[in-house]
């Protein structure tokens, strides 16, 4: 009765504006939460990072130098997690969008792909240490890092990926068939380049969540405090290096050093990524 009673008390400009409130108040917390985070971080870690700091290896177990070797292993992990999963996810995205349709397979392919991106990543990193690292023989290497993060990243990029590519008007495509294209001539030629903007974005969202994983490698990658020469070579992420110089005691102020300088690198691919592919739109667009 008292929610009737509202109703019939507020009117509908009132009622808007108060939501609105809400909307703005909620998203300012929001900022202010992320700013808040960030923010603790860089005062904390950004006194440790120097040019040293960066391009000198660990001493004492990360107690006193560097951390250049974990760069690396990220840039490794990280690129090997993008070959692999960005080819896979936006091809089982183009066909479910444009040659399975509404189909039990599809069904089956979404509550899949929901499965993934549902499970804790400490489970990834058990069947990549099961699968990866014993039974395909591939040790704790960067391969195997890479591989357990690919899965990771997977279902974000197919999932983003699908509603793009669902998204781009059906008179794109009738158009391209009214030129005489092909149907794989369409879909990469008219589809895949109007969609590249949203696929982009799910590769970011999907890499970002792979390069800050520390769970999903510790089982897979090794802890080597070496810098790796290629890819069989066990390695240290930095996500896994911060874990282990907190957790055991090692250097908390080299763990906020370590903190700041993978806040930096997030931040610097997204804005990188994010003004490129806003530049591909106005070219697109003709603008």
């Amino acid at each position: 009765m008292s929610w009737l009673n509202s109703q019939k008390i507020l009117s509908p400009k009132t009622s808007q504006k108060i939501m609105n409130l809400i909307f703005v108040i909620s998203g300012l917390v929001t900022i202010l939460i992320l700013i808040i985070i960030l923010g603790y971080i860089l005062i904390k870690g950004l006194p440790v990072v120097s040019l040293e700091f960066i391009f000198s290896d660990p001493i004492d177990s990360g107690a006193s130098g560097g951390i250049f070797p974990m760069i690396v292993s990220s840039l490794y992990v990280t690129l090997i997690a993008g070959v692999v999963a960005t080819p896979l996810g936006v091809g089982a995205a183009v066909y479910l969008v444009e040659f399975a349709g509404e189909s039990k397979i599809t069904k089956v392919i979404r509550f899949g792909a929901e499965t993934l991106a549902s499970i804790p990543s400490i489970v990834y990193g058990l069947f990549g240490l099961a699968f990866f690292v014993i039974a395909m023989g591939l040790g704790w290497s960067i391969l195997s890092g890479g591989l357990v993060l690919a899965i990771m990243a997977l279902p974000t990029i197919f999932q983003v990926s699908e509603v793009t590519i669902s998204s781009i008007p059906s008179s794109y495509r009738e158009g391209s068939y009214g030129l005489g294209a092909t149907k794989w001539q369409t879909i990469y030629r008219v589809v895949l380049p109007a969609a590249i903007p949203g696929i982009v974005t799910g590769v970011i969202l999907g890499m970002t969540r792979a390069v800050s994983e520390a769970a999903a490698v510790m089982f897979a990658v090794g802890a080597s405090l070496s810098l790796p020469l290629s890819i069989f070579d066990p390695g240290r992420p930095l996500p896994l290096h911060l874990y282990i110089l907190a957790t055991e005691g090692i250097s908390l102020e080299n763990a906020f050093g370590t903190a700041a300088v993978l806040v930096i690198i997030v931040l610097a691919l997204t804005i990188i990524t994010n003004y490129l592919v806003d530049r591909y739109q106005r070219k697109i667009m003709g603008r």
